[in-house]
């Protein structure tokens, strides 16, 4: 990654907090769909949606960060990432509370997350950025979806490394 190129990347909210994903993972931004439950299926991939005649799973990142799930509300979207997992590219479904922009995130303005202090899983924080006072999470999916969603990403979860 080139240090002079900032990152694309498009914002949203996740229980007041704001994210990030690298804007060339987003393939779509839509409004609710109606979702199918999944017997048996971890909360955090609890339902899939019908995308375009596709059924994709649909993620809830806030359950990653051990946010309450919460209810939509009419700003409420689902962003629609292709991410490689097991090797094969994959349509993902994110809900979002809100969807802000694309916008540039400087390298200048990022640094890793603090690995003692966080209320969240360090290793699911791939940056942090600051934007006008205010912080920008940028989640490290390969971990999340390594530990939460049980692919076979490459990704070493925490416990792994305390044993």
């Amino acid at each position: 990654m080139d240090i002079d190129t900032p990152i694309e990347a498009l914002t949203f909210d996740l229980q007041g907090e704001t994210f990030a994903l690298e804007a060339g993972l987003v393939r779509e931004v839509l409004d609710l769909l109606p979702e199918t439950a999944v017997p048996g299926a971890a909360a955090f991939v609890g339902a899939v949606i019908n995308f375009r005649g596709r059924i994709i799973p649909l993620v809830d990142l806030r359950l990653a960060f051990d946010m309450p799930a919460g209810e939509p509300t009419i700003d409420s979207r689902i962003v629609v990432i292709e991410y490689e997992l097991d090797g094969e590219a994959t349509l993902i479904g994110l809900r979002a509370d809100k969807v802000h922009e694309v916008t540039s995130v400087a390298h200048d303005t990022t640094e890793e997350a603090p690995r003692v202090g966080m209320r969240w899983r360090p290793d699911f924080i791939r940056l942090l950025a600051r934007r006008n006072g205010d912080l920008i999470i940028i989640p490290d999916l390969d971990q999340i979806f390594a530990a939460r969603g049980r692919s076979s990403a490459t990704a070493t979860p925490i416990n792994a490394l305390q044993s």
